[in-house]
């Protein structure tokens, strides 16, 4: 595997990002990113704050000829989704990413790149740090925190930036320009059990799903791949009716904007049932091959047998978890009438996790329709209520509604013409760029997001395409340039 990133081109460009490749950034510990990016700042003379959010704002005047223009701000985030496939060996806290080049992709081994974001910062540094490319007045943001409840967005008060245009770097389909995006809600349930003893003559079994691709729960929930979570807790159902299995634990997927790739559950079974479990367990696998085979033909389910566990979840909750569980909404739930292709709704049941009497589910909600998502907590809500589960709805935030009289969308357009002979394409994302949130205390502000190609987000399976970054990049450069009169 090739890893000098450095040599690619734009060289600028791959150069920052491989150094921000080697800082170890997962949401709720950008220490070391905020420190790297104040000390870039000011190696290259480079005005720059962080803020009580933890947001990096910096700063920088207009180049000879272009002190007329309107001031744009250029935004991405500084943390990455911590991902990584079962069997490798890594500590996001404090390891460096292994990226490699791959063909015409930049991959990393074995866990997320981390190019959601990285590639927006890296551009940011390389336009900040050059002395020899034209621009208005420019600021940076580079927000805390975005991954796990965009925090550092939240955070931001009015009166920090001082620009007329924000463009956003954090969207992954070059060629496509943004100009909307969905909204987000947590939904927490929470069941409490108590502990009953394992009945003598059973038999201990670890169950596994794993080999799913996951993804982001928002751009990857149009591809209707397989839920981890959801497949456990079928088997577990099917399996407590046929084999009476009793449940001692659980631990299904991960982030809340991952699609679960991976759970696994500690269950019992009588003795006298083991065999026909397991042979039960290889058809289950099958069946869920065979619904899956075109979108996640990776997918395994085992059942190994292992030492009994100390105690088990007592049965009726037992029933009603794995009841909720089983009937909760997950997936695309309707797609946009508007906008051909759009999800418009969609839901995510991310994490399934026992701990010390508790039981913990979590999803997080998505739509570009305020009104649709509050329904679909709602109706979440009732039916973890129904199974006797606390539920909290939490964390909403407002989606990004589309301007398209918008100045910098029509510069844009005709800048992208020019470059590249064809019109890009103009449309919204279902995902939850921080756009929304910031325009609560900059309304003022004209908003667009563009960015590289980078599949698969938030799985070990990300890759950035490495000729749609210097299209990127050329495209940022004549935005730069072709930044409207103030």
């Amino acid at each position: 595997m090739e890893k000098n990133l450095k040599e690619l081109s734009p060289r600028r460009v791959w150069e920052k990002f491989y150094e921000i490749t080697r800082v170890p950034r997962p949401s709720h510990h950008e220490d070391a990113i905020r420190e790297y990016l104040l000390a870039e700042a000011h190696t290259h003379g480079i005005e720059a704050e962080a803020d009580a959010a933890g947001n990096v704002i910096m700063r920088k005047a207009a180049t000879p000829g272009m002190e007329s223009r309107k001031g744009i701000v250029l935004q991405a985030h500084m943390d990455m989704v911590p991902q990584k496939n079962g069997d490798k060996a890594f500590d996001f806290v404090r390891d460096p990413i292994e990226a490699y080049v791959d063909g015409e992709w930049v991959k990393a081994d074995g866990t997320t790149l981390g190019a959601d974001n990285g590639m927006g910062m890296a551009a940011i540094l390389a336009v900040l740090e050059s002395d020899d490319i034209e621009h208005g007045p420019i600021e940076a943001l580079i927000t805390a925190t975005e991954e796990t409840g965009m925090v550092g967005a939240n955070g931001l008060k009015g009166g920090m930036l001082r620009g007329d245009i924000l463009v956003n770097l954090d969207s992954e389909t070059e060629g496509e320009l943004y100009v909307g995006c969905a909204g987000g809600l947590d939904a927490s349930m929470t069941f409490s059990y108590e502990e009953e003893s394992v009945p003598a003559s059973s038999t201990a079994f670890l169950v596994e799903v794993k080999g799913l691709k996951g993804g982001h729960s928002g751009i990857e929930i149009v591809l209707e791949r397989g839920n981890a979570n959801l497949v456990l807790f079928r088997l577990l159902k099917m399996a407590e009716k046929a084999f009476g299995l009793r449940l001692s634990s659980v631990d299904g997927g991960g982030l809340r904007n991952a699609i679960p790739r991976e759970a696994r559950a500690v269950v019992t079974v009588p003795a006298a049932e083991a065999g026909a479990f397991r042979e039960a367990v290889r058809d289950f696998e099958r069946t869920v091959r065979e619904e899956l085979r075109s979108v996640d033909e990776g997918v395994s389910v085992t059942a190994e047998e292992t030492a009994l566990p100390a105690s088990l979840i007592d049965t009726d909750t037992q029933r009603r978890l794995i009841r909720a569980v089983h009937g909760c909404p997950n997936g695309v739930v309707r797609m946009s009438p508007s906008m051909k292709g759009l999800v418009q709704t969609s839901t995510n049941l991310a994490r399934v996790v026992s701990s010390g009497g508790r039981i913990a589910v979590q999803c997080l909600l998505r739509s570009s329709v305020g009104s649709e998502k509050r329904d679909l907590g709602e109706r979440i809500a009732s039916v973890f209520e129904l199974a006797g589960a606390e539920v909290v709805l939490s964390g909403a935030y407002d989606g990004w509604n589309p301007d398209m009289d918008s100045p910098i969308l029509a510069a844009m357009v005709a800048s992208y013409e020019r470059l590249f002979g064809r019109r890009p394409a103009v449309t919204a994302i279902h995902a939850g760029l921080e756009c929304g949130i910031i325009r609560t205390n900059y309304p003022h502000l004209d908003m667009i997001s563009f960015g590289p190609t980078i599949c698969y987000p938030h799985s070990p399976d990300e890759k950035v395409s490495i000729p749609s970054v210097e299209r990127f990049w050329n495209y940022l450069l004549e935005t730069l340039r072709s930044a409207p009169e103030k």
